[in-house]
């Protein structure tokens, strides 16, 4: 703790503690500001309000920094497999090669879903969404796996976490296969996680599936660079949900909802087609026009973030993948020329140089995933798999705070005031 930060409403001096984290910004614990003045504090967004304690992740958005466990981003994602990062959330530190093995088995025998899932899929339509598939089939998770919803026992917990990391691929893979009209494909668990994912997803029974090693690791990768991204709108409703004791295949679903909405899960969707809108590298200047005109409500897709005010550091790590998945799959597609020419053009101009629009890691992404073959309604599904591993931790961790209590926002009133009521008769 640090210095006492002085407020004064009404005339009444109060002082509130200052709490230092061990890096970022302090926080002003203000949980007495209401029993001691009767105010609320105002912030929509919540953007300068820490909700809870948290030792998973850390962004410095000025910097650029992303930290998981205090491991920068950048070395996860080359030096490092979504297995071993699901542990790290999970656990707190990195594990050793016999940790790894046991954590790798442990998810691989439960991959499976319960047979009885299949038939629960096709009560959907066949054009249905494959997220709102995702939200329908999660939240029914808790009616096959009774065993692993008491929150309050350590072991159901860890079973059901695990549960959840490994059949999420499974779900995805059978989400994307019903849209198409074709079989589902049981998980081969002589593969990895996410060599697995590709081949439930692209694989027919009809013939074998070979695993393309450079799309394995790229997508591992992009697992990796969606993991957890500390206390975003998805996560922050998983905890919301999660504090009011409910089981945590309801509060993940109540994550893969929230993360449909395009502010949030959909914004590699959004700059795959303005990519597609903008066509060819000639065209660049006419959109970047159109992009600083006031009233033009053309947006340039995949730059600027909500938390970085510098260069997303899992963009750099995803520009790379795009040029190895291109080689690997031998792809020549103009999108991808488009895609750098405009960064160019955009880390050099001082428009959007002084107002920080530096490109995130939607901008590439989506041209990654179409060239695997990705239609663009898995985007967001790909995204939600990958970010389970976070919500489970973010939910674990909050079970286990002892200051963790329900969720209770409060709000700024300015509606009627209390009125008498009139029969309809007399209105």
């Amino acid at each position: 703790m640090t210095e006492a930060a002085k407020f004064t409403l009404s005339g009444k001096e109060l002082d509130y503690p200052v709490l230092s984290g061990s890096v970022g910004p302090d926080v002003v614990d203000i949980r007495k500001l209401y029993g001691q003045t009767g105010a609320f504090t105002y912030d929509p967004g919540f953007t300068s309000t820490a909700s809870c304690q948290s030792k998973l992740t850390y962004i410095d958005g000025d910097e650029g920094v992303l930290l998981h466990r205090g491991y920068p981003i950048g070395e996860l994602a080359e030096q490092s497999s979504f297995m071993e990062v699901c542990y790290l959330l999970l656990n707190g530190e990195l594990p050793d090669q016999g940790e790894l093995d046991a954590f790798s088995r442990t998810i691989t025998r439960h991959t499976m879903v319960h047979e009885q899932l299949a038939q629960f899929f096709r009560g959907f339509r066949r054009d249905a969404h494959p997220m709102a598939i995702m939200c329908g089939v999660v939240g029914a998770l808790s009616a096959f796996y009774h065993d692993s919803t008491d929150i309050h026992d350590p072991q159901q917990r860890m079973i059901a976490s695990h549960r959840l990391i490994a059949k999420m691929p499974t779900i995805a893979a059978m989400a994307y296969k019903y849209s198409v009209g074709q079989p589902f494909l049981y998980p081969d668990n002589s593969l990895s996680y996410t060599g697995n994912f590709l081949r439930m997803t692209f694989g027919v029974p009809a013939e074998p599936y070979v695993v393309n090693p450079a799309v394995e690791k790229a997508m591992d990768r992009i697992f990796i660079l969606h993991a957890d991204h500390e206390q975003n709108a998805s996560t922050s409703t998983v905890r919301l949900a999660g504090s009011s004791g409910a089981n945590p295949f309801a509060c993940i679903a109540a994550g893969i909802a929230c993360l449909w909405g395009p502010a949030h899960g959909g914004a590699n969707e959004a700059a795959l087609n303005m990519l597609h809108e903008i066509g060819t590298p000639e065209r660049i200047p006419e959109f970047i026009a159109r992009a600083k005109d006031k009233n033009d409500p053309f947006r340039l897709m995949g730059f600027g973030h909500r938390v970085y005010k510098n260069y997303d550091p899992r963009a750099t790590v995803m520009q790379k993948t795009v040029r190895e998945v291109f080689e690997a799959l031998n792809v020549q597609d103009p999108l991808f020329e488009t895609a750098l020419r405009l960064e160019e053009i955009a880390l050099n101009d001082p428009y959007f140089v002084e107002k920080k629009l530096f490109p995130n890691v939607d901008f590439y992404s989506g041209v990654i995933l179409s060239a695997i073959g990705f239609p663009t309604s898995m985007f967001t599904v790909l995204f939600a798999l990958a970010r389970t591993v976070g919500w489970v931790a973010q939910w674990n961790e909050m079970i286990t705070d002892p200051d963790q209590k329900i969720g209770r926002p409060r709000q700024l009133y300015t509606g009627p005031t209390q009125r008498p009521y009139v029969p309809v008769g007399q209105r």
